[in-house]
């Protein structure tokens, strides 16, 4: 058996609804055989709070073996994987083709299903992740002024603290007094459809709950950067949460109905031709990835994997197309970018980096790209019980973000963007701005 993988990883559909997937004895049997694995290894030990918690677990035994580690001690591992995915992606030498056969986050996304079946998870940490619930306020006239005024007061985050289990110097994201969905246009077909060799030239917008309920402005920046470019556009009919959220707390039914929700709607547009983009990375590589490996039988999420895209990875292709204006006319000064996980897990490369040295052929633009995990993985950098391990994670982050002091700090994860400038903000070096890519190519065009 060699020692290593030579070739490049690949996924095994998950088997979520087989006997075997749930049966506690064979579970706890693989998560010994992973851990031995990952003990005798332990290159991981640098990316999140799993691997230290899992050695020092290891390491207190009687005779330093993972046989010794007490089963009711997995869940101190398993509790704190975010399903970053940076493990399978980039340490394990392990996962298959290797004969090893080592999935790490898709057994530990086992054992949280395992975990939520039998009533392990609170029913604030499920709140927590129902976005479309928490995001009901957004954009109702008073309401939203008072609800955000309230939830940034010292009362109120003691109050979650206690209820929800919310850190109280975490960031939250305030609620938008206009939502993206409820925007005067919902489309814009006026431009001709010009197809590339690589790029549908029209594009579906799904928006995500965040761009919907929270940063809005986002997704107004993708609609000025298809407008200029001449693409037709049009935001999806209806959609709700994507469930990244559910699948992070082992929530599969949960993650099935959204599912059952989004992929009729979305296939349709994959089969009229559409490019289906969305603005958060965890929302795109749902539909690229999870989704897929849930239901590798059904040939609508397959339609939709095939037609979605990372709005940088379209542009870029759009690009090579010969189909992207360059016409770029303001300098974005000395810009700090960061990789966000769920971007480099989606195997497309540095689009938005591509696009960002593309403008700065034009105009002043000095980058210093970051390609780190920051720590902030959606709820995990919010709870009580992870938020000074997610700061702790991203402090190299913080660091090299602050280096020869940006104009602006971006990241394509808009949630990872705020974490960071607060991780900043806490180690002496507050970031001046902190803008998402769109943003900042809607400025780099000189567009209002």
């Amino acid at each position: 058996m060699r020692e290593g993988n030579l070739e490049a990883p690949t996924r095994h559909p998950i088997d979520w609804k087989s006997p075997e997937f749930s049966d506690e004895g064979k579970l706890f049997a693989e998560i010994e055989r992973v851990f031995d694995i990952c003990h005798g290894c332990r290159r991981c030990v640098s990316l999140c709070q799993s691997f230290p918690n899992l050695f020092d677990l290891v390491d207190a035994t009687a005779d330093g073996e993972v046989h010794g580690v007490a089963k009711a001690d997995y869940w101190q591992v398993v509790d704190q994987c975010y399903l970053c995915d940076l493990c399978y992606m980039t340490k394990c030498p392990y996962t298959p083709p290797h004969p090893w056969n080592l999935d790490f986050p898709h057994l530990m996304l086992r054992a949280k299903a395992y975990k939520f079946s039998h009533g392990g998870v609170k029913k604030s940490e499920q709140l927590l992740a129902s976005t479309d619930v928490h995001g009901q306020f957004a954009g109702i006239p008073v309401v939203v002024e008072l609800v955000n005024k309230v939830n940034g007061t010292r009362a109120m985050r003691s109050l979650m603290n206690r209820e929800l289990g919310v850190h109280p110097q975490a960031w939250m994201p305030t609620l938008a007094e206009q939502r993206f969905r409820w925007g005067k246009a919902l489309n814009n077909p006026a431009f001709t459809v010009v197809n590339g060799q690589r790029t549908p030239g029209k594009v579906a917008i799904f928006a995500t709950c965040y761009i919907n309920y929270d940063e809005p402005g986002i997704g107004n920046d993708l609609i000025k950067l298809l407008d200029h470019n001449e693409i037709p556009w049009e935001i999806v009919d209806k959609e709700q949460c994507c469930g990244m959220p559910k699948l992070e707390l082992g929530d599969l039914q949960a993650v099935e109905r959204a599912k059952d929700a989004n992929i009729p709607v979305l296939a349709r547009y994959a089969r009229e031709g559409w490019a289906i983009v969305t603005a958060v990375p965890s929302c795109t590589l749902m539909y690229k990835q999870e989704l897929p490996l849930m239901f590798p039988d059904e040939a609508d999420v397959q339609l939709v994997k095939d037609a979605m895209y990372d709005p940088f990875e379209y542009l870029v292709a759009r690009h090579k197309d010969g189909l992207l204006k360059t016409d770029f006319q303001a300098a974005l000064g000395k810009v700090s970018y960061h990789i966000p996980c769920h971007g480099r897990v989606q195997k497309i490369g540095k689009k938005t980096e591509e696009l960002f040295k593309l403008i700065g052929q034009t105009v002043e633009l000095t980058l210093n790209t970051v390609e780190r995990c920051s720590g902030h993985a959606g709820t995990y950098g919010v709870k009580t019980a992870t938020h000074p391990i997610a700061m702790k994670i991203g402090k190299p982050v913080f660091k090299s973000m602050a280096r020869d002091e940006p104009d602006v700090i971006s990241s394509d994860c808009p949630m990872a963007g705020h974490h960071i400038a607060q991780g900043m903000s806490e180690a002496g070096t507050p970031p001046k701005a902190v803008q998402h890519p769109l943003s900042l190519v809607r400025r780099a065009y000189g567009l209002e």
